[in-house]
């Protein structure tokens, strides 16, 4: 890898990095729009994968968990750190499966796991100021229909990044 790739790949990681946090900091403190600013945050990884492949990728989410961590040290951060911030790669190595089924099957199953965990152990983050009038398990497969959004609205970001905007930015 020559120099000018080099700073171009330490340039473009660096804003999008700056981007990450700002998300996940105004998901912090805004009282509404978190699930759409972690949302965003997640999209940010994805351009790392397109333009620098997985590895950098996994390098990308780390220093964004941390340095989300360090920078908000906050409940607020666990979203993208165990959910958001992750799922790119996830996507990514689930949709190299052979089967749509068990595509599926696996990022449902994450899914839940990390919804579980969420009910579990940040039950007063999650439902702050929220006052529960419908079953838990109405719930979960509201998320879950808001998750299957997220996923497509995903795909359709990554279609259009890597047919319209990579090209022109010539990165």
């Amino acid at each position: 890898m020559n120099n000018a790739t080099r700073v171009k790949k330490i340039t473009l990681s660096g804003i999008l990095l700056g981007f990450t946090v700002i998300c996940v900091f105004l998901a912090s403190v805004l009282p509404t729009s978190r699930l759409s600013l972690y949302a965003i945050s997640s999209l940010f990884t994805a351009i790392i994968i397109i333009e620098f492949g997985t590895k950098a990728g996994w390098t990308f989410y780390a220093a964004s968990a941390v340095l989300s961590a360090i920078l908000i040290p906050r409940l607020e951060v666990l979203p993208y750190v165990v959910f958001f911030g992750v799922y790119g790669l996830f996507k990514l190595y689930f949709e190299k499966l052979k089967s749509r089924v068990l595509e599926y099957l696996l990022k449902f199953a994450y899914f839940n796991i990390c919804l579980c965990l969420g009910f579990i152990f940040l039950k007063e983050f999650i439902m702050a100021g929220v006052e529960l009038t419908a079953p838990v398990y109405i719930v979960a497969a509201l998320m879950e229909i808001v998750f299957l959004v997220y996923d497509y609205v995903y795909t359709l970001f990554i279609r259009f990044y890597s047919s319209t905007l990579k090209p022109k930015l010539k990165i």
